[in-house]
């Protein structure tokens, strides 16, 4: 039985080094640059196919780079030279950088270009002291250390804690991959301290281990930021389903949505909100003397000028051709009709003000307010801010009407009614 374990534990030691004897650092390093070229491909399609996408072009020169360096570094296999090294730890470097500026493009904060380049400088130039002027190896694995965790370290922040304030799958994922990358960097730090030899030149198995370790947690990285871009974008195609074209406010599918989640809420709190219904006067006119092209610059006008006189949380839309509509949140009637008279008024102003060679803009406008007879009917809110446009327009256009249900009948003249009591 003794000799039966023993030649299992002996069986068992045999196999992990086949495999550990398979997996040597050459071939892994084989296997990094096979990968990153891939992943760099991936990413040219994505900033080809979505050029707006800025984050995209640096996680891909995060692969390239890296692949590059780890293709450099294989090159000390057959050279004496530690330029080959030392090119290669510069390329591994420069992609931690560009895969930590992609994460500051993402979410749109400038791109810390000087501290980036500072920090690698620094590194680089204690790898190459601490490797030709002053041998250390403890030292230059430190220095390679914090060029390779420093770049991901400033940007592991805004992936834990989003300007947005919402962190997304991805984001979550690419953030436990950071601290787990630093965590390994750390490890292999400290082992150096303590004796182990973790250095490239060193090849042996505890460096195979290392690098195995990273290639997997590199690989996952970049599956987060592919997670992250597929949110982004997902998020980019709601919104533009959402949005008018030409003007870039709320569309009518988007209005729609708007006015059952306040028909639903004033129905629960029963407090009132308006709504205003736009309509531009002659804009056919405009469009067949000046040209649909000036129609639509007219549009993107009113839009501007509408904004400037509205408040937050009001959401203005266009519903089609040159109507609009405007949301006014908790507002009454009559808080509808300042609103009303704002946007009139810097219209005319425009109107006034513009030259011989401008257009100016004439808006009619029709207000109305939620009651319980509208429920959560939005189209019901709108036939009364419609009914409310069409006698703005019939009192004589560039005005607004407001909305005022039927008041009730007057009581009828004595003598009449005294008449059909005789009469019956």
């Amino acid at each position: 039985m003794g000799h039966g374990r023993t030649a299992a534990r002996n069986g068992g030691g045999d196999a992990a080094r086949a495999v550990l004897t398979m997996l040597n650092v050459p071939t892994l390093w084989t296997v990094f640059v096979v990968n990153f070229l891939a992943l760099g491909l991936i990413w040219a399609y994505v900033t080809r196919s979505y050029p707006k996408f800025a984050a995209a072009r640096f996680w891909m020169a995060s692969s390239f780079v890296g692949a590059a360096g780890a293709m450099t570094a294989l090159i000390r296999l057959f050279v004496t030279s530690p330029v080959p090294l030392l090119l290669g730890a510069a390329g591994v470097m420069a992609a931690s950088c560009f895969a930590a500026m992609g994460i500051q493009r993402f979410y749109g904060r400038p791109v810390s270009w000087r501290i980036m380049i500072a920090t690698q400088c620094l590194s680089l130039a204690g790898v190459v002291f601490f490797m030709i002027g002053f041998e250390h190896m403890q030292l230059r694995m430190l220095s390679y250390t914090i060029g390779q965790g420093l770049p991901l370290v400033l940007a592991l922040h805004l992936l834990l804690s989003p300007p947005e304030g919402r962190v997304s799958p991805g984001a979550r994922l690419s953030g436990i991959v950071i601290l787990s990358i630093i965590g390994l960097l750390m490890v292999r730090t400290v082992g150096n301290l303590l004796g182990y030899d973790f250095s490239a030149i060193a090849g042996g198995q505890n460096h195979a281990v290392m690098v195995l370790g990273l290639l997997f947690l590199s690989m996952t990285l970049n599956f987060g930021f592919l997670l992250m871009a597929m949110d982004r974008l997902r998020g980019e195609v709601a919104d533009l389903a959402l949005l008018d074209d030409l003007t870039g406010v709320a569309n009518r599918r988007h209005l729609l949505q708007r006015l059952s989640e306040e028909c639903a809420r004033s129905e629960r709190s029963g407090e009132p909100f308006s709504l205003l219904v736009i309509d531009l006067d002659g804009f056919k006119t405009i469009n067949d003397t000046h040209g649909h092209a000036a129609g639509d610059e007219c549009l993107r006008h009113f839009t501007l000028m509408a904004q400037t006189r509205l408040r937050p949380g009001d959401m203005l839309a266009r519903t089609g051709g040159d109507e609009f509509c405007i949301v006014l949140p908790s507002s009454s009637l009559r808080e509808g009709a300042a609103i009303a008279r704002r946007v009139l008024e810097v219209c005319r102003q425009d109107a006034v003000a513009c030259t011989a060679k401008e257009i100016p803009i004439a808006i009619s406008i029709g207000v109305a307010e939620w009651d319980r007879g509208i429920g959560q009917f939005p189209d019901r809110l709108i036939a009364h801010a419609d009914h409310a446009l069409y006698a703005a327009k019939k009192n004589g256009k560039n005005d607004f009407a407001v909305y005022d249900p039927a008041p009730p009948l007057a009581p009828e003249p004595i003598g009449l009614a005294e008449s059909k009591r005789t009469f019956a």
